[in-house]
């Protein structure tokens, strides 16, 4: 077991006083068996009132609300988790997903129906189909974890990544083509690529514990996770091409990228410039530490 402190700070500033609205703030790591939180705290400025729920994805959500104007909202989220996923490898699939190609069981497959809706456009399927030939030729058998571990690994060898700042998530076409993306960029394409060969994908947004570098900036973090028939949904993050393990913290999940930003809300105020800014911070700590 590895415990991690947390620290995530979310900065706003307004050109004049404005009145916000409220916030949904998904900030709180998904608690299971191979993750714990030990200790949550979540606070804004100005004060709000939080009132928790969990989404129709099971994500922990708190919606903040703010009785008066101000010209900057800070959101600090100070989080101390267990990490039991130690192992990352042990795991069993169901005897008949050993191998891929396989088929869902028909109470699996209405179930993650929505996971499994692949790219929306013929060019955008046939441009993923001919790039996805280079990681698995149709009609050829291979071990299901060792597919989707090689896709990873070819992502992470194609896709050069960069920091964008902007919202959304490029199209895997796009990225493809660029050759270019962030961290959710290339949790997409993994996501259409797995879709698009009938596998159960989804987006995982959360936090990395790794030393800064080109792909960790003291920032959130994003990989996809694939539903596997007896071992249920197993994390492979294509921006280091690797299996999810101990370092990964997942905070939301979610069919569309766009459905779990850490952070959405909305403003009424004259208009100008505004300016924002977010740090995250990732400290591993000895059993005894706080």
């Amino acid at each position: 077991m590895q415990r991690y402190k947390i620290l995530h700070r979310t900065y706003y500033n307004f050109a004049s006083p404005v009145r916000l609205g409220p916030h949904a703030l998904m900030l709180r790591p998904r608690e299971g068996h191979e993750l714990r939180v030990e200790s949550a705290f979540l606070t804004t400025t100005p004060t709000s009132s939080l009132r928790w729920h969990r989404d129709s994805e099971d994500n922990s959500v708190a919606i903040a609300t703010f009785d008066e104007a101000t010209q900057q909202l800070s959101i600090e989220s100070n989080v101390v988790v267990q990490q039991f996923n130690e192992v990352p490898l042990d795991f069993v699939v169901a005897d008949y997903a050993v191998d891929f190609p396989f088929v869902h069981s028909r109470e699996d497959a209405e179930v993650l129906a929505p996971y499994m809706k692949a790219a929306e456009t013929s060019t955008e399927r046939a441009q993923l189909t001919a790039w996805a030939r280079d990681v698995w030729q149709p009609g050829h058998r291979i071990q299901t974890a060792v597919l989707l571990q090689h896709l990873a690994s070819q992502i992470q060898r194609v896709v050069t990544y960069q920091r964008r700042e902007e919202p959304g998530v490029q199209s895997a076409a796009t990225t493809l083509s660029q050759g270019t993306g962030s961290c959710r960029d290339s949790a997409f394409l993994f996501m259409q690529v797995a879709r698009s060969w009938g596998f159960a994908a989804r987006f995982v947004s959360g936090y990395l514990n790794a030393p800064p570098s080109s792909v960790d900036f003291g920032a959130t973090h994003a990989w996809a996770e694939v539903y596997l028939p007896g071992a249920g949904w197993k994390g492979f993050d294509p921006t280091l091409g690797a299996i999810v393990g101990i370092d990964h913290i997942a905070v939301a999940v979610s069919r569309s990228p766009e459905s779990v930003p850490p952070v959405a809300g909305t403003f009424i105020g004259p208009p100008g410039a505004a300016s924002f800014d977010v740090g995250v911070w990732v400290t591993p700590l000895s059993r005894g530490e706080t």
